[in-house]
């Protein structure tokens, strides 16, 4: 040690002994100082965290989720029309988003557990909005509708957090 971080640290010790000689009180205050530095530190830590998300929209932007919905058509009795796809839109998903969505036809392609390519034509369905409990259920239930109304195995969903602004 140097003489100089030995000498502070010598005050610090001596500094660190209450006037009555009760070391173990001035100790006690150092902790807490301390912790209270820290706890500081994390909260202003944090807060800086929140507000840089915040600012990854810009000023007029909001934070969002995307989810991309991919729905085979091919079923064990043919293939979901394109006038069953427009009535499970209307009676499914608009009641449950309609504020908006998008949706296109798609060429899919998946592996069967067997192995085996499957092709089929497939629909996309984008929808964009708020993340928290209710439009999530909305996107189960919107699932589980299509897997059952047309003998599906699956439909993919891809979720993203995403930023958006009208």
């Amino acid at each position: 040690m140097t003489e100089s971080v030995q000498l502070r640290t010598m005050r610090s010790y001596y500094s660190s002994v209450s006037e009555n000689g009760d070391r173990r009180t001035a100790i006690t205050m150092q902790n807490r100082y301390r912790t209270l530095v820290v706890a500081l530190f994390l909260l202003v830590s944090l807060v800086g965290c929140g507000a840089m998300q915040a600012s990854q929209c810009g000023d007029d932007g909001r934070r969002a989720m995307q989810e991309l919905l991919y729905f085979g058509t091919e079923t064990p009795s043919g293939h979901v029309t394109p006038e069953e796809w427009t009535q499970f839109l209307s009676e499914t998903v608009t009641p449950r988003f309609p504020e908006g969505l998008s949706t296109w036809p798609a060429s899919g392609q998946w592996r069967l557990a067997s192995g085996q390519i499957i092709r089929e034509p497939s629909y996309v369905l984008s929808l964009v909005h708020p993340d928290d409990p209710i439009p999530n259920k909305a996107v189960q239930e919107i699932i589980a509708s299509y897997k059952s109304r047309f003998q599906q195995e699956a439909v993919l969903r891809v979720k993203t957090t995403v930023c958006n602004t009208f």
